[in-house]
């Protein structure tokens, strides 16, 4: 059965507020058993804060646009949030701490199963009713946390597929406690430089798949949580990523920051990354634990941006196991594997433990770093964000540089350095407090 939301009093052109028609079209499929809302093409749609139901697609067609209404009020769909705008006085990339829990809302479901959004048309955010602070290379936004285009909790046999979502004012796909999830040849489109606008963002997920998505967006493409708010749902476990495009001006790929409990059983698989700070990055710093994690037949190119502005220093990759503050508890990270993959970067790839030494058995194998100049940012910064004292350690650019970890070993590991980074390296592999390192088969401690 399909509800076009035309058919409830849906205008669709742009300007009238349409959210209680498009809910109307919403409940009335969910009441009769389920069906398609429609959002038909060549109109644009309206809409303040949207809520899903069990077995409901909401379908948008080729040049249908659904757009966050303009007037924050819209978004305070459980009457808790606040919507006065003012300016965020400690910037986000020095603060950013969050349990997970939203006050305001675009499209929200909670508690229900067999839901979809799906079609060639396309969800706008309305992000700059959002902007702070605006500079040439960072825009803040004027409160935190905001808006997420969707958030999903609790939602079994969930599906997203086609659809284009753009203009985030915040994490654009929010999904917390999930249990089978299809998300499939999406594209999300997010200004570069508007701060925390995350892509896809799996928190206490289960059995999660991710497939063939273009995704460009600051801060990270595809970050796997773990939240405070969520404890409930347990692990983020069971996942597969194959077959996408990535372009951050954080890391394509991300573990944390918010790592309450573990991640395990991830498999992550022939995608390309482009133009992004990081590549990949696992930043526990939280009591949980990262585990049985592969990365293979991937391609990393990475550049630095605004090094204040944005975490990291162009590593293709990075794990970091550190206390988010004095007195945190912090897991570990082990069993992590990379092969088949190139790195052409401003920085190498970064191991860094605790005093504990909880980073434990980590292989490469068939990759290749390449460094080389692209930009006139600082070389040679460890950026350990966020951690006591938000450390970025000054030194050289080292193709591998490891400390506080054990039981590291690259096999058919190659590094090339072009003539314009030579100034800034010294030994292609660095590393100090580790224990049974080996390099091509040589025991370097």
């Amino acid at each position: 059965m399909i509800y076009a939301v035309d058919n409830f009093g849906a205008a669709g052109d742009g300007r009238t507020n349409d959210t209680e028609a498009i809910q109307a079209a919403i409940d009335a499929c969910a009441k009769a058993g389920g069906g398609r809302v429609l959002l038909t093409g060549g109109h644009t749609y309206r809409a303040g804060a949207l809520v899903l139901r069990s077995y409901v697609e909401l379908h948008l067609e080729m040049g249908a646009v659904l757009k966050a209404s303009d007037c924050l009020e819209d978004f305070n769909l459980l009457g808790q949030g606040t919507v006065q705008i003012e300016k965020v006085t400690v910037p986000t990339y020095e603060n950013c701490e969050y349990s997970g829990g939203p006050t305001l809302h675009f499209i929200y479901a909670k508690d229900c199963e067999y839901v979809s959004i799906t079609g060639s048309g396309k969800i706008d955010g309305n992000e700059k009713i959002f902007y702070g602070t605006v500079t040439p290379w960072h825009i803040d936004g004027g409160f935190y946390p905001r808006v997420p285009l969707l958030f999903l909790e609790n939602i079994s046999h969930l599906t997203l597929r086609d659809v284009t979502l753009t203009g985030s004012g915040f994490w654009t796909t929010h999904l917390v406690g999930c249990k089978d999830v299809l998300i499939d040849d999406i594209r999300i489109l997010n200004n570069l430089k508007l701060a925390n606008c995350d892509g896809i963002d799996p928190d206490h997920c289960q059995n999660v798949r991710i497939a063939n998505c273009h995704i460009e967006c600051a801060d990270d493409c595809i970050v796997f949580k773990n939240t405070a708010n969520a404890m409930q749902y347990g692990a983020c476990e069971n996942i597969t990523v194959t077959g996408c495009t990535l372009i951050s001006t954080s890391a394509a790929i991300k573990f944390g920051t918010e790592s309450e409990a573990p991640f395990r059983n991830i498999t992550i698989q022939n995608c390309n990354i482009s133009r992004s700070n990081r590549g990949i990055s696992l930043q526990l710093r939280d009591k949980g634990c990262i585990e049985n994690v592969c990365f293979s037949n991937i391609n990393i190119d990475t550049r630095q941006f605004s090094p204040n502005h944005w975490w990291g220093k162009a590593e293709p990759i990075a794990i970091t196991a550190l206390r988010r503050k004095v007195d945190t508890n912090v897991g570990y990270i082990r069993n992590v594997t990379f092969e088949n993959m190139n790195c052409c970067s401003e920085s190498g790839i970064l191991l860094y433990g605790d005093d504990s030494v909880n980073i434990d058995n980590i292989t490469f194998d068939n990759v290749t770093v390449r460094l080389t100049k692209k930009t006139d940012w600082p070389k040679g910064m460890r950026d350990l964000r966020p951690c006591p004292g938000n450390i970025q350690e000054k030194g050289t650019v080292h193709a591998v540089y490891a400390r506080n970890v054990k039981n590291v070993t690259f096999s058919r590991f190659c590094s090339v350095i072009d003539e314009n980074m030579k100034p800034f390296t010294e030994e292609p592999v660095a590393m100090s407090d580790t224990e049974n390192f080996i390099l091509n088969n040589e025991k370097m401690c």
